[in-house]
């Protein structure tokens, strides 16, 4: 079994402005505005939807393969992906373009300015799902838009099942086109503002997309999040930790779990359990791939918080 993990691989640039922007912007200045923030420090995740969730799949110890376009900077995340052990196999180098770059400054009130060049990441439509073998289920993560639909379609030509997790790439996308990817799909995940849009734009309440996936999955944040099936509705609280210390990429885990429990046919429950354990060892963690556990361990503190082994 192997799953094929469609999505950006990016580095993250994370500083912090030691004062609050509201200081700094005037609001009877927009029309015109020019500011500069002092940030100190500054720290470079290696990140991107692929890159997290086949990350966590590798700690949970199982097969997957990122598959995304990169560019000529890719040099120091691939040997990070290398010495993790983690497949390079379906990464496409696109030799003119900058690898997908985030520029986060957050300020003291925890509001964030974001900066996103996506670079070779819009490219990622030169990869073909027909080019991997030995794939059992696949996931359609935020990438190039074209990439989206490309990869989305060969998955339902191929008959392999995929989760559409449109993420931050939903605003590129209408009603029309949202429609066509719940109806390849057999899995649907969002958060809980992306759920408010998916719905706004397709019409679709949780039991129309559900009439025609086998499950749509909504994260609620610190309310933990619910799974809806045809026939079923499962509430799945988050694991509390006391050390909470970045919230950065626990939805990438949260879906590496999923993927996990659907790899091996567990219960719609037990996934959604695995799930949100994930979620909470990544917010343990400053950046998205920092955290690291045995299985063993894992499966541990999942009896601990759930009661039962999986």
């Amino acid at each position: 079994m192997s799953a094929l993990i469609c999505g950006s691989l990016a580095y993250d640039n994370i500083m912090v402005f030691d004062d609050h922007f509201k200081n700094h912007i005037l609001s009877e200045k927009l029309h015109m505005l020019s500011v500069a923030f002092l940030v100190p420090e500054m720290r470079q995740e290696f990140g991107g939807c692929a890159g997290n969730i086949a990350y966590s799949m590798k700690l949970l110890e199982v097969a997957a393969h990122p598959m995304g376009t990169v560019g000529k900077d890719f040099g120091r995340y691939e040997d990070w992906i290398e010495t993790n052990q983690i497949s390079t196999k379906y990464l496409t180098t696109v030799a003119d373009q900058f690898t997908a770059q985030a520029f986060i400054t957050s300020d003291l009130d925890g509001n964030q300015i974001t900066m996103f060049h996506p670079g070779a990441m819009n490219m990622s439509h030169l990869n073909s799902i027909k080019d991997a073998n030995g794939i059992d289920i696949g996931i359609v993560s935020p990438d190039g838009r074209d990439g989206m639909v490309r990869h989305a379609a060969q998955f339902c030509e191929a008959g392999i099942p995929f989760i559409f997790d449109p993420g931050q790439g939903l605003p590129m996308f209408d009603g029309a086109d949202l429609k066509l990817f719940i109806k390849q799909a057999a899995y649907v995940t969002v958060n809980e503002y992306e759920w408010e849009i998916l719905s706004e734009r397709t019409g679709y309440t949780e039991a129309d997309i559900t009439a025609q996936v086998s499950a749509l999955i909504v994260t609620l944040g610190a309310q933990g999040s619910v799974i809806h099936t045809k026939d079923n509705l499962y509430q799945i609280p988050i694991v509390h930790s006391n050390d909470a210390v970045d919230p950065t990429g626990c939805g990438d885990a949260y879906r590496a779990g999923l993927l996990y429990g659907l790899q091996h046919g567990l219960p719609w429950e037990t996934i959604g359990h695995i799930a949100s354990l994930m979620g909470t060892i990544v917010v343990e963690h400053a950046g998205t791939q920092n955290h690291r556990f045995k299985l063993g361990d894992f499966k541990a503190r999942f009896k601990e918080n759930f009661g039962y082994d999986f």
